[in-house]
């Protein structure tokens, strides 16, 4: 189905209808009862505009939440009345759409590719059963009663013919099951009457019930593209009044060149013509029919597109021989390379030799999957070129993929042509409505193509992207999943670089929850424990490692699971491995400790860290006279000793030099400039806060709070706030225990605190990312 934006301008917000439909449509049941059935009722009975109701309508089809049960609330047609009934996609029976929709006088009913369980004899059944769709038999006697005297039956002929104006008037089947034998005659297309347009586009539709559609008396638009007609004679039955034919990818047509362009030839009011066809077939009519003179001559628009021996020549003199031609479709046809058909007039083409073609092409074929991948395929070659953002192009090819999305080739090329669109700072200057879509269309492509090793590669380069990972809305943990799943599978060394990036910055965005889902996976944890081995067997500091490395440090933030894992899977030899491999690489050695004061916040795994091995690398990192690597290894010290001197089971003496030296070094840091590390709140400090006996224990946690509170009061102010950090610290303030320098650093954040709820009046709500700074 065609994608449609709610707004012209994409970087607008949604619009207040938009988004009450969508709070209505997705929260259904709360203001609803069941029947007994099963179906949902409105509990007060509220009376929705007509145009909101249709709308309602197409808002929970296009969002999936149209079924049975919600169809329900359309029963009341007193208050829902539909007018225009769009139902594409949903999942409803028989039974429902002729209880909640078939009631309703309908003026045009799309059920485009709905679920098979309704056929098209059902929705026709369904239809006969309403009286404003049909016109009945007595009033079609025209010549009858316009002959009868009488005034009485004269107005009675007229009422009817207003009901039969009033009727269904257009009907979109596209895609639907016939599944029927012989209906009876009550329940074919003939039963409606009204009937100005009908699609039937992709349906097991044969000659039979195209001579019933053919008896429709007020026919102007017909639709035959990819059914199993095999005779356009029935045609000739609406020669007089049919304005639109549409035959794309004829596939069963039993007629030569010369019968159908002599059955065509007689349409003299025709405005719209379709022969065109994406199989490539070999058929010459499209040839023939420009070489005809005179033929068609009320024709505004023609489609050829897919048809071969089409040439400019040919084309021009078609074309000049109608002055009131608009459109001419030349995809994939030798054709659409003279100025005279570039598209850029008042002439329209779609095509493929220029821009203005192919995305007139992409306009026009969304529906159309062999058409859409060949425009795709164009559109790449452009797109390597561009060097401004072009959000309706991108627009154009989100609604190809999203129109396509088991089809390989259409999002092979979509996602090459995305990545171009996007790429560097074009991303910058996108929409981030437009963004989120794409980027969930590409996990979605991702999904349903695994193991296809270019597709993937396509949507990583475009995941890629600083815009995307931090400012654009999407399903970031379903993404993580997938990028990882897609790092166990290859070796690729440029695009492992871009993956593990890919998943260092989406875990920092995750919530707590959904990081350590995550890191309980032990296959993830294993996988980045082998790139990290790899680099420090190779002795290399790269973009690789350092990513990694950022990834294992959030996947492993309070999650004791995946902390676990670390341990049981060798990590904390491999990361000393590291520490010993670049001893003088300060980044590196920041994202060693940030994880590893990870596994010291789970105290079930202090054991494997109090071991002299492991505190102969920490204790002089303590030391370092970069603050954020202090910083750290003080963090690791802290809650190892946080436990008491009676759990320390190293010697006493280490007990008593290691707390002297964790009080005089915190002292004697400088205030940092910038923000070290973000934290998703503050509950591993509290116990901190609470090591009255361990005076250098408390002042790390005091230290750590007032440094993210001083650089980010925004964010840090209003989660302590949220968290009950107030209270914790105006206790420790005034508790006689508390050392000095403790106190000193709790009066500044209480101040810091003070000053934030005096700014915003109300504290803010928690935050739940948290993530090491940006390298």
């Amino acid at each position: 189905m065609a994608y449609n934006f709610t707004n012209t301008d994409d970087a607008s917000p949604d619009s207040l209808t938009d988004l009450c439909l969508t709070c209505v449509s997705q929260n259904l049941e709360c203001f609803c009862v069941k029947r007994p059935d099963g179906s949902l009722c409105f509990r007060e009975a509220v009376l929705f505009p007509q145009e909101l109701a249709d709308q309602l309508l197409a808002k929970m089809a296009t969002e999936g939440l149209l079924n049975d049960s919600t169809v329900g609330v359309f029963r009341n047609c007193e208050y829902l009345r539909l007018r225009r009934a769009c139902i594409r996609t949903a999942r409803i029976s028989a039974e429902a759409f002729q209880k909640a929709l078939c009631p309703h006088r309908l003026l045009e009913l799309d059920a485009s590719r709905v679920n098979a369980d309704l056929t098209i004899p059902d929705i026709l059944q369904g239809l006969a059963t309403n009286r404003h769709c049909q016109v009945r038999p007595e009033c079609v006697k025209f010549c009858y009663l316009m002959a009868c005297p009488h005034s009485i039956v004269k107005m009675f002929f007229f009422s009817s013919l207003l009901i039969s104006q009033k009727s269904l008037q257009r009907l979109f089947l596209t895609g639907l099951t016939m599944s029927s034998l012989e209906e009876p005659i009550w329940y074919r297309f003939s039963s409606l009457q009204g009937l100005r347009s009908l699609s039937l586009a992709n349906v097991d539709f044969y000659h039979s019930g195209l001579v019933d559609v053919c008896s429709l008396p007020r026919l102007e638009s017909l639709d035959l593209s990819n059914t199993s007609i095999t005779n356009l004679t029935p045609l000739l039955g609406l020669k007089e009044r049919l304005r639109s034919l549409t035959l794309y990818q004829i596939k069963r047509l039993e007629m030569s060149t010369s019968q159908i362009l002599e059955i065509l030839g007689q349409f003299n009011v025709l405005q719209h013509l379709d022969i065109s066809d994406d199989k490539q077939f070999t058929s010459d009519v499209a040839r023939q029919l420009l070489e005809q003179s005179g033929i068609l001559p009320a024709l505004v628009s023609l489609d050829v597109s897919g048809r071969k021996q089409v040439t400019d020549t040919a084309v021009k003199a078609f074309v000049d021989e109608r002055p009131g031609m608009a459109f001419v479709g030349l995809l994939a046809t030798d054709a659409g390379f003279s100025d005279f058909l570039s598209g850029e007039g008042n002439l329209k083409v779609a095509g493929e030799a220029n821009e203005t073609q192919i995305c007139e092409a992409l306009r026009r074929y969304s529906e159309r999957e062999g058409f859409v991948r060949e425009a795709l395929f164009h559109l790449f070659s452009l797109t390597h070129v561009m060097e401004k953002p072009r959000h309706d192009i991108l627009k154009l090819v989100v609604v190809g993929m999203k129109n396509h999305p088991a089809t390989l080739n259409v999002q092979l090329a979509g996602s090459a042509c995305v990545f171009n669109l996007t790429k560097q700072d074009l991303a910058a200057g996108m929409p981030v409505r437009l963004l989120s879509v794409v980027t969930q269309l590409l996990l979605e492509a991702m999904k349903t193509f695994p193991n296809h090793q270019q597709l993937q590669k396509n949507c990583l380069l475009s995941l890629c992207s600083d815009r995307i990972l931090q400012e654009v809305p999407f399903n970031r943990f379903e993404a993580a999943k997938l990028v990882m799943q897609w790092l166990c599978n290859h070796e690729d060394q440029n695009m492992q670089r871009m993956a593990v990036a890919i998943i260092s910055i989406l875990a920092a965005k995750l919530s707590t929850e959904q990081t350590a889902q995550l890191g309980a996976e032990l296959f993830i944890v294993k996988q980045l424990l082998h790139i990290v081995r790899q680099k420090a067997t190779q002795g290399v500091v790269d973009a690789t490692l350092k990513f990694t490395l950022s990834a294992l440090w959030n996947l492993t933030d309070e999650s004791p699971t995946t902390c676990q894992h670390f341990i049981e899977n060798q990590g904390l030899d491999l990361f000393i491995k590291v520490l010993e491999s670049f001893p003088t690489d300060s980044s590196i050695q920041q994202k060693v400790l940030g994880l590893l004061n990870n596994i010291a916040e789970v105290r079930e795994l202090h054991g494997e860290l109090m071991v002299q091995g492991f505190l102969d690398h920490i204790c002089p990192l303590l030391h370092s006279p970069d603050v954020e690597v202090s910083y750290f290894a003080a963090g690791i010290l802290a809650h190892l000793m946080s436990r008491g001197k009676e759990a320390w089971v190293l010697s006493s003496n280490l007990w008593s030099l290691l707390l002297e030296q964790l009080h005089d070094v915190i002292m004697r840091w400088p205030p940092p400039d910038c923000e070290m590390v973000a934290y998703r709140s503050f509950n591993p400090f509290f116990p901190l806060l609470e090591c009255f006996h361990t005076p250098g224990v408390q002042l790390w946690a005091a230290w750590a709070m007032q440094h993210v509170c001083s650089k980010n009061a925004s964010r840090y102010c209003s989660m302590l706030l949220e968290e009950g950090g107030l209270q914790q610290l105006e206790r420790i303030h005034k508790h006689p225990q508390t050392h000095k320098d403790v106190k000193l650093l709790a009066e500044s954040i209480l101040e810091g605190l003070q000053r934030h709820r005096a700014r915003t009046g109300q504290p803010a709500s928690a935050y739940t990312s948290r993530h090491p700074p940006p390298q």
